[in-house]
């Protein structure tokens, strides 16, 4: 039987690849509707512009039945339809491949560039969290997020600044957010004679003002080292203090000094070694002149410096936009303690477990609300949250609990001898999976996670320019889906039927998917530093 990771882009790759050469045609299912007849569609006017008359030669159909390669799953039948090419799997054989390595469905499907090392400076985290903007909360909550990212890819990944206030550390453990912290200050004595020297005369001295020990040209710099793309027509003079050299003399020792691990030595120069710095849109045009600043005053600078900005917060009544990152964060904790408390009783206050959960759940609320929407948008937060709908982190929270109830229930039944003890994944037999809900969550949630983990560390760095996209929200969509049709198929199908021996083998295959699915929802959950519920 073949092995290895079978991968959603492998099999569409493949499948270009037999209609010969020209544009990629194919596209994969997502829709329980189209589910029930196919799994992956090559639409008919997207053939009628590779063949004569939309015709598919049978030579190519059976290519495309024949199917083989790393990482491709056997196709079970391929023929025209009037909305096109339709093709479906071997669907048991497709569940026993992914449900006989569940742990490799939870990686990521490609590692990073190797040696690649990013610096990722969100300069945000200087502030006292009582001064933090909801939209420099939002670059707070995407920096940490595309660091997990990037861990989890094999990037050798630097975080900036290290937190300097003493109250930050706590609202970061707060909103587990893995962020380091400042032993000391990094001494800028060494910038601040350079200023001093080569680019402050006595007169300027004498009509500075205070505080600045001198004044640069920042658009010379623009226009001589080709750095214009993206930056502000505006960025000029620029005002040099001792705060912005401390704050530079940081970011040169950051580059000078990387993570320990099994990383390629690299020069601070090198392609490899490229700054990200995720900022408010407020905070980009004081950016823009540290970046030109460095490379002034270093000569060691990185040469790529790039801008992940992130999009304004706005919200209605008490969620405006005047609202601390403290106080959005208490009220969001007050709204879900009084849900709570409507549904479940007041006495849960007095639960010390309880008090953890609510504190999880709050952060779960916070980061969906936050990282939902693509950090280049505007972002829209609403006056209260809703504990019943779909989109929620309350709603991935609960339904992650309910998974860990369903497991709990299996391992209670069977200390009491009313169930077997789970047997040998190899024995299972996946045939006996009939439900359309079964097929969804394995296509749609398991297959293709990998690449998603994988899509979520891109980023579009490779063109000129200063800007940067990155495509943190897609984890959050990913699982309030995949939450969506789990809680579907529950509520639908019961998973720990009676103790009758013929009944067996589909609750273990069932079983075997749902750990699958528990697999991965635990796997996103990491990613956004929050921790899998066994109750609410």
């Amino acid at each position: 039987m073949a092995t290895g990771r079978l991968g959603v882009g492998e099999i569409l790759g493949a499948l270009n690849a037999a209609l010969g050469p020209g544009d990629p045609v194919w596209f994969k299912e997502t829709h329980a509707r189209h589910l029930r007849v196919r799994d992956f569609l090559a639409p008919r006017c997207a053939l009628q512009a590779r063949f004569a008359n939309g015709q598919v030669p049978e030579r190519v159909l059976h290519a495309l039945v024949g199917l083989q390669g790393p990482g491709v799953a056997p196709v079970l039948c391929c023929a025209p339809t009037p909305a096109g090419l339709s093709l479906q799997l071997q669907r048991p054989a497709v569940f026993q491949r992914v449900l006989g390595a569940v742990a490799s469905y939870a990686t990521p499907a490609n590692c990073a560039s190797p040696g690649l090392r990013i610096l990722l400076h969100c300069p945000s985290l200087r502030c006292r969290p009582g001064a933090l903007r909801l939209s420099q909360l939002r670059a707070v909550l995407v920096a940490d997020h595309l660091a997990r990212a990037l861990h989890g890819q094999g990037v050798c990944v630097r975080l900036v600044p290290a937190v300097p206030d003493p109250h930050m550390p706590a609202f970061l453990k707060k909103l587990r957010v893995d962020w380091p912290t400042a032993s000391e200050r990094v001494s800028a004595e060494t910038l601040r004679r350079l200023v001093l020297a080569k680019f402050t005369s006595a007169q300027d001295q004498d009509t500075l003002p205070p505080g600045v020990l001198g004044r640069l040209d920042l658009k010379e710099l623009v226009e001589e080292q080709g750095h214009g793309a993206g930056y502000d027509p505006n960025v000029n003079n620029c005002l040099v203090t001792e705060e912005l050299l401390c704050v530079l003399a940081e970011l040169q020792e950051a580059v000078q000094h990387w993570p320990e691990g099994n990383y390629p030595v690299l020069a601070p120069d090198s392609d490899n070694c490229m700054v990200i710095h995720v900022v408010s849109c407020e905070e980009e045009f004081q950016q823009q002149k540290l970046d030109l600043l460095w490379w002034k005053l270093d000569d060691q600078a990185p040469l790529r410096q790039k801008h992940l900005i992130c999009g304004p917060v706005k919200g209605a009544g008490a969620a405006g936009t005047l609202m601390t990152a403290p106080e959005y964060y208490e009220l969001r904790h007050a709204q879900v303690c009084k849900a709570s408390a409507l549904k479940h009783g007041s006495h849960l206050a007095q639960d010390p477990a309880w008090t953890e959960i609510s504190e999880v759940l709050t952060v779960a609320t916070i980061k969906f609300e936050m990282l939902s929407t693509a950090p280049q948008s505007q972002l829209l937060l609403t006056d209260i949250i809703s504990t019943k709908g779909t989109k929620s982190g309350i709603f991935v929270m609960y339904n992650c609990a309910r998974l860990a109830t369903l497991f709990e229930g299996y391992k209670r039944n069977m200390e009491q001898g009313l169930y077997p003890t789970f047997p040998s994944v190899k024995s299972l037999d996946f045939s006996l999976l009939h439900d359309e809900g079964e097929w969804l969550l394995l296509f749609n949630s398991v297959l293709p996670f990998p690449d998603l983990l994988s899509q979520t560390a891109g980023l579009a760095c490779t063109g000129p320019g200063l800007h940067i996209s990155a495509r943190t929200e897609t984890v959050c969509k990913f699982l309030v889906q995949l939450s969506m049709d789990f809680s579907s198929y529950y509520n639908r199908v019961h998973v720990l039927g009676e103790a009758r021996p013929h009944l067996f083998g589909q609750m273990f295959a069932r079983l075997q998917l749902l750990r699958a699915i528990r697999e991965v929802l635990h796997a996103g959950l990491a990613m956004l530093g929050l921790p899998p519920l066994s109750h609410i």
